[in-house]
């Protein structure tokens, strides 16, 4: 796989660290990091502190019941986790979100298609597959969007995004992804707030298609 030259910010990984990440971000973040041994070793490197924080932290006096509570729950027996491996391009995270569940492609036009993984007030997840040489329509963004590359690759005003890379959208991002020449581009795409379209037909069929 090429090097990896678009990163997770530090930040964001300090919040999927302390588990204060939406969840459509923390699936990103979590893919990302299955591909990524520079972001890993931040991540460890956050976890660290963490855990030292904690070790040097006062302890707080609880009452017995509560005590004994936490307690049983430690004792009991623990279910057993399903394991989500890898399956061909898609990481463990974006498995372990499907379930076992089939994807489920819906047609958007020109070759594009979707499938949408999560949606919730916290914001939505998909998976976005775009034939190679196909622009996704002239837009910017209401909110935060990340993009990461699954397979193949696509360019935009800011630069080349391949496997691994990860693109972060705002309100001051106007662009237009192309997937280049090659495989088609997959990309896992999150979003806190809808997509804000440019031209007339994106803009009337955006609720349809709920991005």
């Amino acid at each position: 796989m090429p090097a990896i030259t678009h990163h997770i910010p530090d930040a964001m990984i300090a919040a999927y660290a302390s588990g204060n990440l939406p969840h459509p971000f923390a699936l990103v973040v979590a893919s990302h990091l299955s591909l990524c041994k520079d972001c890993r070793a931040a991540l460890g490197a956050h976890q660290a502190v963490g855990g030292a924080l904690l070790e040097n932290t006062d302890g707080v006096d609880v009452s017995a019941g509560l005590k004994a509570s936490i307690m049983d729950l430690l004792d009991a027996p623990a279910a057993p986790q399903p394991v989500f491996e890898p399956k061909g391009i898609y990481p463990g995270a974006i498995m372990e979100e499907l379930k076992g569940k089939p994807l489920r492609w819906k047609t958007l036009g020109m070759g594009v298609k979707q499938s949408i993984l999560s949606e919730s007030d916290a914001g939505s997840a998909r998976l976005l597959y775009i034939p190679a040489g196909q622009a996704v329509p002239d837009h910017t963004h209401n909110g935060l969007e990340l993009t990461l590359v699954l397979q193949g690759s696509f360019s935009d005003e800011t630069g080349r995004f391949g496997v691994g890379d990860v693109e972060i959208g705002d309100q001051d991002l106007e662009h237009t992804p192309v997937a280049d020449a090659g495989d088609a581009c997959i990309c896992l795409a999150a979003t806190d707030a809808p997509l804000r379209f440019n031209a007339l037909v994106p803009r009337l069929l955006q609720p349809f298609f709920r991005i």
